[in-house]
Order: structure tokens, then C-alpha cells, then sequence
């Protein structure tokens, strides 16, 4: 039997005195609703999304077309064989510059991380601010996907008539 408590109405759990969220349109205490905790909420995505600034300025700044500046790709240097992040910077610069075109060309897939980081952390910060839990249950199906996806890309890229893909 569920009763709600006068003083709060809140509805309670059965056998014990703790709000529940039983009724909808009311929070649990203690999560706050204010502007403060508001700005608490967004306080991880706004530094995920300050470092990812913080790392496309300094790769848009310190060009990766000059060397000496970045390391090379040991995959790379040691077989001759791109790896699927090969060019990975200069898609960046390319892209922190506005050149999609030069961006998707030196790496395709570095490019389509872009867009889906920018869709997942829209969706982080709009659940944050509305205090609800962000969950991203990928299964198996969707990591052996995107480890397929990056092995044909890597493939591809090292085939004759994939050097489109090349960096």
C-alpha cells in the first residue's frame, strides 16, 4: 500500500518513509532544479567539450602539413601501411579551417567521428540539463559494426584503387 506523506506529498515507497517517484512530474529531493544545479549538471560535458576546443585549436593552429610537429604514424612508418587514423590531423586542420572537402579527403572516417561526437554530446548536455541519466549501452552488434566499418576503411585505403582514401 503506497501513502502519501501530508506534509510533502510525496508519494511513499511501501514499508519505508523515502519519497519515490511514483507521481509524475515531481524530482526526488536533493537533485535540484535551480540554476545552480543546473550549471553542476553541465560542469563535465562543458570540460569534455573545452578540451576538444582546446585540441582542434592547437591542431588548427600548429600545422600537421609541416614536419617535425607531430609525431609520425608508426604504422606507417615502419610497414608503409595506413592505419585508420592516418591523416586524422590534417583532416582536422583541414576541417578547424572550414575545407570539408580536404578534411573528408584525408581521412573520411576521422570526419564522420567529428559528427557523431558533436550528436552525442548535444544529446549529453541536453539530458544533463534536464537531470535525466545519459546512457550509451552499446552491444555487441554495434562495437563489432564500427570494428568492421574501420577494418574495410583500412583495407580500402591500402588497395591499389583505394587511393582515393590515401592522406
Amino acid at each position: 500500500m503506497r501513502g502519501v506523506n501530508a506534509e510533502s506529498q510525496w508519494v511513499t515507497r511501501p514499508g519505508t518513509d523515502r519519497p519515490g517517484t511514483d507521481r509524475p512530474g515531481t524530482d526526488r529531493p536533493g537533485t535540484g532544479t535551480g540554476p545552480t544545479a543546473v550549471l553542476r549538471r553541465l560542469a563535465v560535458p562543458g570540460g569534455v567539450l573545452a578540451a576538444v576546443v582546446g585540441a582542434f585549436a592547437y591542431v588548427g593552429a600548429v600545422d600537421p602539413h609541416q614536419p617535425g610537429h607531430y609525431p609520425v604514424c608508426p604504422l606507417l612508418r615502419f610497414t608503409g601501411v595506413y592505419c585508420p587514423g592516418c591523416g586524422g590531423l590534417r583532416s582536422a586542420h583541414a576541417f578547424v579551417h572550414g575545407d570539408l572537402a580536404a578534411a573528408l579527403t584525408d581521412n573520411a572516417v576521422a570526419v564522420l567521428g567529428y559528427l557523431v561526437f558533436a550528436a552525442l554530446w548535444t544529446f549529453w548536455v541536453v539530458r544533463a540539463a534536464r537531470g535525466r541519466p545519459v546512457r550509451f549501452d552499446l552491444g555487441p552488434v554495434h562495437l563489432w559494426s564500427v570494428g568492421a566499418l574501420l577494418l574495410v576503411f583500412t583495407v580500402v585505403r591500402n588497395l591499389p584503387f583505394g587511393g582515393w582514401l590515401h592522406p
